[in-house]
């Protein structure tokens, strides 16, 4: 018997195999990582944003993308191991969000890996993070949410919802290098203007708070001005609740009014996290991230809490009530 086999009975063999048992290779799924300072229930609302962007341009999470979720919980010493733990899965695309460390953390962890900001309130070229808004030029692109330029208009809007405020108490956490700028050099220049005096305070761990709150309630201040950092986030019903019992008119981040400060004005987050799924998709098609250019708000929210108003006897002008894009009550 001959046990040679032709060359035109092993390709018509081969065509008769099933269609799987071909060399057919499965297509490689994206995997994006998620680098976050905060929590995940704090996260949850923000990355929703992205999530259903993400959907509408075709990407269905478990389907055709996968996502690794890293939170850091508050704690900045763990953004490092959390980074190089997402460069170690080979992610496509790092999404950093909740600010300058996380931003750092990522760019030491990688020069090669895409990595998309997802609205940061800093100045990425003053940061170091791009060359450029127009051409960032490394491995970092996103949206900034230009939190600086906004620290005037916040001062101006508390005082224009309790026009007899005279004293602000400024509550930051040092570590997080932009916001000591913005107490040291930025709000001073706003405060003169609007014949404020601010009382700044630092906190650095969680367990500084009641010690801080302490010192605040002797200083008598008649505002509390809270400045958006991981730590801050991590401790909001801390906060929240101090200001609730001191009678404070505040302001703060959007999940600081939605847990019961009075007011938040700032870039709409919820439109940036939107953009964030744009740069993800541009980026998984090919587009290097140092061609995008950085992308500043396009739309601001100023949100007002009624309910928190009442419980602290502060009536709240018509006129600016009026100009709130979210009036809880």
């Amino acid at each position: 018997m001959h046990n040679k086999i032709t060359r035109r009975a092993f390709c018509s063999m081969l065509l008769a195999l099933p269609f799987p048992a071909r060399a057919q290779q499965p297509k490689k799924i994206p995997r994006l990582g998620y680098l976050s300072a905060t929590d995940a229930s704090t996260e949850s609302t923000r990355f929703e944003g992205i999530r259903q962007s993400l959907r509408e341009l075709g990407y269905i999470e478990g389907q055709n993308i996968a996502i690794e979720y890293r939170y850091a919980e508050g704690k900045r010493d763990r953004l490092a191991e959390l980074a190089a733990e997402l460069v170690r899965l080979k992610v496509d695309v790092i999404v950093a969000t909740g600010g300058f460390g996380v931003i750092q953390s990522a760019m030491n962890a990688t020069k090669a890996i895409p990595i998309v900001m997802a609205g940061q309130g800093l100045d990425p070229v003053e940061a170091g993070f791009v060359d450029s808004l127009a051409r960032p030029g490394g491995n970092v692109t996103g949206l900034t949410n230009l939190t600086r330029e906004l620290g005037g208009k916040r001062l101006e809007l508390l005082k224009e919802a309790v026009p007899k405020l005279t004293r602000v108490a400024v509550l930051y956490d040092p570590a997080f290098r932009p916001r000591v700028i913005d107490v040291k050099e930025v709000l001073p220049v706003a405060a003169r203007a609007l014949k404020l005096t601010l009382q700044p305070w630092e906190v650095r761990t969680a367990d500084g708070f009641e010690k801080v709150f302490a010192a605040i309630g002797k200083q008598r201040p008649d505002g509390l001005y809270v400045y958006a950092s991981p730590l801050m986030a991590s401790n909001l019903k801390g906060i929240v609740g101090f200001a609730l019992k001191s009678g404070l008119p505040s302001m703060g981040t959007r999940e600081f009014v939605d847990a019961g400060g009075l007011m938040h004005y700032g870039a709409d987050l919820a439109d940036s996290y939107r953009r964030v799924a744009y740069y993800v998709d541009r980026i998984l098609k090919g587009a290097k991230p140092a061609d995008l250019p950085v992308e500043q708000p396009m739309k601001f929210e100023l949100v007002v809490n009624l309910k928190t108003a009442k419980q602290i006897g502060v009536i709240i002008d018509p006129n600016l009530l009026a100009r709130a894009t979210t009036v809880i009550r």
